[in-house]
């Protein structure tokens, strides 16, 4: 795959953000809290930094939207999504369960993402119309079709679980051949391989899912809100899937 200019940049920033996580995993960092009580460190604003620089000279002319840092001209019309290191908490514990999520947004679509896991040692990419990658090898999603034959991931469910839904949630869970918490980056990485067949979330936002849904988009799977409205930067829930699984999803939850 000839990358282009943008999947590039967006390649040498993850490997760049890698080096700087591998450093200083499991080296007892201090850990402060933000305003909304989540935990942010010295790895989570240097990646940052590192992704921002790459972006900035390559394209001074597009928006970005950093977890850390802020944003800057987000009424451009493309616009980068990072989360320089989602799972601080993992990263904090010292397991390696957390990765660097870098997305484009281009007049309001997600065109590319990069979900880079270090510790865990896999690298997912895709860029709209060119296929999505796993370590170098194009991955696809699968064709299961049925709730009783499907694997299932879901994170974040607390929201879910406080809601209305949640009985027939419960209900789906009694039907499904499989039911994992795999979470962040790892259970779209399964989804765009065709490991898993669907995957659950609520309580996120998109810095947390806007490179996983360009991957899981580009391996042929389907990616909504879990009412099925599109995918935004509002959004705190989604359902994403291998597409046959979607509708049936929906009409189970209700």
């Amino acid at each position: 795959m000839n990358h282009s200019a943008e999947l590039q940049a967006a390649l040498d920033a993850a490997e760049q953000a890698a080096a700087i996580a591998r450093s200083l995993y499991q080296h007892n960092i201090e850990v402060r809290f933000k305003a909304d009580k989540s935990p942010v460190t010295e790895a989570d604003v240097r990646c940052e930094l590192a992704i921002r620089q790459i972006i900035e000279t390559r394209f001074p002319s597009h928006g970005f939207y950093g977890e850390e840092t802020g944003t800057h001209n987000v009424d451009a019309e493309n616009v980068w999504l990072v989360d320089p290191i989602d799972g601080t908490k993992a990263f904090v514990r010292e397991y390696a369960m957390f990765s660097t999520q870098i997305a484009l947004l281009r007049r309001g679509e997600i065109v590319l993402g990069v979900s880079s896991a270090p510790i865990y040692g896999e690298l997912a990419y895709a860029e709209r119309g060119r296929g999505a990658y796993l370590n170098g090898k194009p991955i696809s999603v699968s064709e299961v079709c049925s709730i009783e034959a499907a694997a299932l991931s879901s994170g974040n469910m607390k929201s879910l679980a406080t809601g209305p839904k949640w009985g027939n949630y419960g209900a789906m869970i009694a039907r499904l051949s499989r039911i994992r918490g795999y979470g962040d980056f790892l259970h779209y990485h399964l989804l765009a391989s065709g490991k898993v067949d669907a995957v659950i979330e609520t309580d996120i936002n998109i810095l947390d899912i806007a490179a996983c849904v360009a991957i899981v988009n580009e391996a042929g799977g389907r990616c909504t809100q879990l009412d099925g409205a599109p995918i935004t930067l509002d959004s705190t829930t989604v359902l994403a899937s291998n597409g046959f699984m979607h509708q049936p999803v929906l009409t189970a939850l209700g």
